[in-house]
């Protein structure tokens, strides 16, 4: 789509500010596959997977807070909160999943409840099935570029059901898993600058193993594989050695080049998670680079001695 910038005001700054805008925001379209996405997704995979909130037994309450792009005006940020209750009666469990996500002049919120069911088929051996339902809300205000550019005159305001499921095979000591968490009934239309990506099925492949290499020290291996239909398919490895089920520190590569430090503390029923994530692109590490923090929190209601090793 050919567009038309006219002055604003001081004309080459407003011009000047909408190039770098349209510049930017086709660097995040290309950068990211999936409608959601975080860096420390293996200490919480509930809202890709709500099945894998059946991994644990107690109750738990996480948030997520992700700025990327710091010092950039309008840069993406994402506050994410999940609430889990266990269901013992039925082996299940049902929570909420709340996010809101903001990128510049587009604003999306969405709210997912969740069940999950296990199916326990040997002593060790558990399979776990989810069905989530909520509402997204989309916003995208063009005309605060330019009302009277006919161009941005027309605002996006588009609000969407939302179903996903989930499946996951679980032990004490490895998961693999397959979800739908964003299954679209309808499209957003050709109004949306991000291609319609926000509002297409996303598709998520995950996995992860913990090995302990002595009694104090532990290796926890985890993938996330995110496909959306149009977009490359986005895989992410990371690796984690856990002290004393303590202190964690972490590794994590995105194949769209980009890799990020983890660090992670458990103390009593509290989880504190902090990543800073970087473009591995040449021009990144060789010159400007505009990094993501990402912090988590998240409190159990349960016993520690009861919290699983894999968790």
């Amino acid at each position: 789509m050919k567009m038309k910038l006219k002055p604003i005001n001081n004309g080459i700054t407003a011009t000047l500010v909408s190039i770098l805008f349209f510049l930017t925001l086709s660097a995040n379209v290309h950068a990211q596959n999936s409608q959601f996405s975080y860096t420390q997704y293996m200490d919480n995979l509930t809202p890709f997977n709500p099945a894998y909130s059946l991994l644990d037994k107690a109750a738990s309450v996480n948030a997520l807070a992700r700025r990327q792009w710091l010092g950039v005006d309008g840069s993406p940020t994402t506050f994410m909160a999940n609430v889990n209750v266990p269901i013992e009666s039925v082996d299940g469990a049902a929570g909420l999943i709340v996010m809101n996500d903001k990128f510049a002049i587009e604003h999306q919120t969405e709210v997912n409840a969740y069940f999950a069911k296990a199916i326990q088929l040997s002593p060790k051996n558990f399979l776990s099935v989810s069905l989530n339902a909520g509402i997204r809300n989309y916003v995208a205000n063009y005309s605060s570029l330019d009302a009277n550019d006919p161009v941005f005159a027309s605002d996006v305001r588009e609000t969407k059901p939302n179903l996903g499921f989930g499946v996951m095979f679980y032990t004490d000591w490895y998961y693999v898993g397959i979800s739908v968490p964003e299954l679209s009934i309808t499209s957003l239309g050709t109004a949306s600058v991000q291609d319609n990506n926000n509002f297409k099925n996303h598709y998520y492949f995950s996995g992860a193993f913990i090995a302990n290499i002595d009694e104090d020290v532990a290796v926890k291996p985890a993938t996330l594989v995110s496909y959306v239909q149009g977009v490359p398919m986005i895989a992410d490895i990371s690796g984690t050695v856990i002290f004393r089920q303590v202190i964690g520190l972490g590794i994590n590569y995105r194949t769209n080049n980009e890799m990020a430090g983890i660090f992670t503390l458990n103390v009593s029923n509290f989880h504190i998670g902090y990543s800073y994530q970087f473009g591995l692109a040449s021009d990144n590490l060789g010159g400007f680079n505009m990094p993501t923090h990402e912090i988590t929190l998240g409190y159990r209601f349960g016993k520690g001695s009861d919290k699983p090793k894999l968790l």
